[in-house]
């Protein structure tokens, strides 16, 4: 995927048997995966025109162009969605998306290479990084709180952590 677009959300399958979708959104305001179209497959080779119905249960009731049949929702579920970067809004300087802190290299405090970040985490009690590197034999979890990172350099592509007791092998 391209560092211009971002995932913003992605297809649960159909809702119903008339072409609507279930939407799940991975927006900070849900309803906004509507207002950043056209959105995009991961190969960036699909442009969708997506309109929100409604809300329902863990997201939302929307329609897609070309999508007339439950089998044709059938068809697109467990596709993420992908904005342009330049369609969304700009973030606070504390705030970041999570693509951009992927492959991120981490340093400790005292500039000891812990690994790189190869994923984000968000099971609803806050951001987590996942981190792999030497010594780390499945990887390590770190809170993205500003206690245990307290530098996000994105210009250099690095963090600075002072990670939780144990989180890395010393």
């Amino acid at each position: 995927m391209s560092d211009d677009r971002i995932c913003v959300g992605a297809i649960a399958g159909s809702y119903g048997v008339q072409g609507e979708l279930r939407i799940k959104s991975f927006c900070a305001e849900p309803a906004a995966i509507g207002d950043y179209g056209p959105l995009w497959d991961e190969a960036g080779t699909r442009q969708f025109a997506l309109t929100l119905d409604r809300a329902i249960k863990n997201g939302f009731a929307a329609t897609i162009d070309g999508v007339a049949t439950k089998e044709d929702g059938d068809a697109l579920r467990g596709m993420r969605l992908f904005a342009d970067r330049d369609a969304l809004p700009s973030l606070p300087d504390d705030e970041f998306y999570h693509a951009d802190l992927i492959g991120l290299d981490v340093l400790d405090t005292g500039g000891r290479a812990l690994g790189r970040v190869s994923a984000v985490h968000n099971h609803g009690a806050g951001d987590v990084l996942e981190v792999h590197g030497p010594g780390l034999k499945n990887g390590a979890l770190l809170p993205f709180t500003i206690e245990a990172v307290p530098t996000v350099d994105l210009a250099a592509g690095r963090l600075i952590v002072d990670p939780p007791e144990g989180a890395f092998p010393e």
